[in-house]
């Protein structure tokens, strides 16, 4: 087996790694894009091989080296450029076409970091091609570098699907440490600037389940029909994976659910906080407005003011504003008690 040194960026063909699997399951070479045409022309090709090839579609030359040598469908280059994403897996002219959509490395909960990932796979070949480095298809590339058994070219796929069921259960994880986070400092009687946060995860939350879950129905279509060289196995594999992705994507629904709850929580409590301090406003309002009637009538600056003379007016006034304050603070309480 030759060195698998490979570098990370994409060659002059756009092509960022390649890897040739022999019968034994397992790479027998990493294969740069002149090598990769030469075995796709079948010069070198051995039976019960088949070879990954992974592709940076933003290079403007990679989408026209896979046209002249990988042989892949019409279909699979229209979908390259469909605005629909929604991850599916479909079978045309006798391969696969699976759109999977991914999380970036540098992953923040920010519905930007959600990328699509388009593989062709076909008896001898694997075409995976994406705009923007991603993780499942990381944790693939490093499974298949450390030497992982790969049976066949579905197989390879299943492997991805899994990878990709790895990535958002470990994003659940982390989305569920933040949420335990915020229910703690709610329980603590701390609401600050934390609805916003709920909002913003839920509304990533529901990005991510819409393009993450599989279209049932071309699933289903493809579980029913496979193509003749997909193994009754593989079928088994990909459906067991499929039941897999289903389960996280449930624990996602979940978690929506339960983010809901708490940002109706956090509603109820900040609505009863704003009842309690217009509670409080009433109360000083209404005390203080005796004061402010009878200082706005004293203070009119005419004549016939009364006790204006009087040696003890400033005492009676006085008296008339807390006998006036006593009586609106008992009717303020009287109230209250009623509700």
């Amino acid at each position: 087996m030759e060195a698998l040194d490979v570098t990370y960026g994409s060659d002059t063909s756009g092509m960022v790694w390649g890897y040739l699997l022999g019968p034994d399951q397992r790479v027998t070479k990493a294969l740069n894009s002149t090598e990769a045409a030469a075995w796709l022309s079948g010069s070198a090709r051995k039976e019960g091989e088949f070879a990954w090839l992974h592709f940076n579609l933003a290079h403007a030359a990679s989408e026209k080296w896979l046209r002249a040598h990988a042989g892949l469908s019409d279909e699979f280059y229209e979908t390259l450029h469909q605005g629909s994403r929604s991850t599916r897996i479909e079978l045309a002219d006798n391969a696969l076409i699976a759109v999977v959509n991914d999380v970036l490395h540098e992953f923040t909960f920010d519905a930007s970091d959600i990328s699509t990932l388009w593989v062709g796979v076909a008896p001898h070949l694997v075409i995976s091609a994406r705009r923007t480095p991603l993780q499942s298809i990381e944790r693939l590339h490093q499974a298949v570098r450390r030497g992982e058994i790969v049976r066949s070219s579905v197989e390879l796929l299943v492997h991805l699907l899994r990878d990709q069921a790895d990535v958002l259960v470990n994003i659940v994880r982390t989305a569920i440490e933040r949420v335990d986070a915020i229910e703690d400092t709610l329980l603590a009687g701390r609401v600050r600037a934390k609805r916003a946060d709920l909002g913003s995860m839920r509304r990533f939350l529901v990005r991510l389940q819409r393009l993450l879950a599989p279209e049932p129905a071309a699933l289903f279509r493809l579980l029913q029909r496979p193509p003749a060289w997909m193994s009754e196995l593989d079928t088994q594999e990909l459906r067991q994976s499929s039941e897999e992705f289903s389960v996280v994507l449930s624990d996602v629904s979940s978690l929506q659910e339960r983010i809901k709850l708490l940002q109706e929580e956090i509603a109820a409590r900040v609505n009863e906080e704003t009842g309690r301090s217009l509670f409080v406003l009433t109360i000083v309002t209404v005390l203080a407005l005796p004061i402010n009637i009878i200082a706005g009538l004293l203070g009119m600056n005419v004549g016939g003011i009364p006790l204006a003379q009087h040696a003890n007016g400033f005492w009676i006034i006085v008296g008339i504003v807390l006998t006036f304050t006593v009586v609106a603070g008992a009717w303020v309480i009287r109230m209250r008690n009623k509700d």
